[in-house]
């Protein structure tokens, strides 16, 4: 699961999951003249608060969270994860609000109604969770502010001056180094030893020009957007996610060739609106 690819609204949908939580260890009821010494169940005291507003709320968010983080949303029954989410968040927040309006449920129809029990600050609590849980996974694909990565992307490399050699490392095509024959400081490799090296500010001697003219950068993607092999096979390999940033290192005849963090390569066929580094 890529954190990177979360948003603002998962982030508020991760935040209200947590706050519905603390919630759910607080008092269902409030009753008038009680003594203090009472102890007042919690909503797990209460089975149709703990499955229709607790529980149908956190499974919710959960669902909502990794289909985000998910390189491919499983579907069941036609629909993804995310959607199935979203409809238990809608679920919890609507029987919040009935059982703030009726939280004894029909107790208080029976008999003398008049010392009912109220909704609790647990129950009240949970109300205002499961409300902004469903407000955030219905709104995050329609607000663009929600729509932000919820980690910032890290900045590129900076560029290096021209002629010199980056590090080695993940996505640096940087020369090894390899220790002088004359006991000196390690020199690139391709330097013969005791050959002269050039100082700041003297002229460097000519070299080969590249073979090709294209040199990688780091670049990163508006919206998630699938890898495919460099044979062609129609099933992509990876998801590049938002926020993250991912070293293109040739130009092929089917698109972009990136390089993913743990090593892969594979096709960009589309490259369009990506931030280059």
């Amino acid at each position: 699961m890529n954190i990177r690819s979360l948003t603002r609204g998962d982030g508020v949908v991760i935040g209200a999951a947590v706050l519905l939580f603390v919630a759910s260890f607080l008092d269902l009821y409030s009753i008038d003249g009680i003594p203090d010494s009472y102890d007042m169940p919690s909503l797990w005291g209460s089975g149709p608060v703990l499955f229709g507003v607790v529980l149908a709320g956190i499974i919710g968010a959960a669902l909502v969270v990794i289909s985000r983080g998910l390189p491919q949303v499983p579907k069941v029954a036609g629909l993804d994860l995310g959607q199935f989410g979203v409809a238990f968040a809608v679920f919890a927040a609507w029987s919040a609000l009935g059982n703030i309006f009726d939280p004894s449920g029909g107790y208080d129809n029976v008999g003398d109604s008049s010392n009912s029990p109220d909704a609790g600050t647990g129950l009240i609590l949970a109300l205002i969770a499961s409300l902004l849980l469903a407000a955030a996974a219905v709104a995050t694909p329609l607000v663009p502010a929600l729509q932000a990565a919820l980690v910032p992307a890290p900045k590129p490399p900076a560029p290096l001056p021209y002629g010199a050699q980056p590090p080695a490392g993940y996505g640096y095509p940087g020369a090894q180094q390899q220790p002088s024959a004359f006991g000196g400081p390690p020199q690139p490799q391709g330097q013969q030893p005791g050959q002269p090296a050039f100082a700041a500010g003297q002229p460097a001697p000519a070299q080969q020009p590249p073979a090709a003219d294209f040199s990688p950068f780091w670049f990163a993607v508006p919206v998630p957007r699938p890898l495919y092999a460099e044979d062609g096979a129609p099933m992509p390999i990876a998801e590049l996610a938002p926020g993250t940033w991912y070293l293109a290192v040739e130009q092929g005849a089917q698109g972009l060739v990136a390089q993913t963090q743990d090593g892969r390569r594979g096709v960009l066929r589309d490259t369009s609106g990506i931030q280059r580094g």
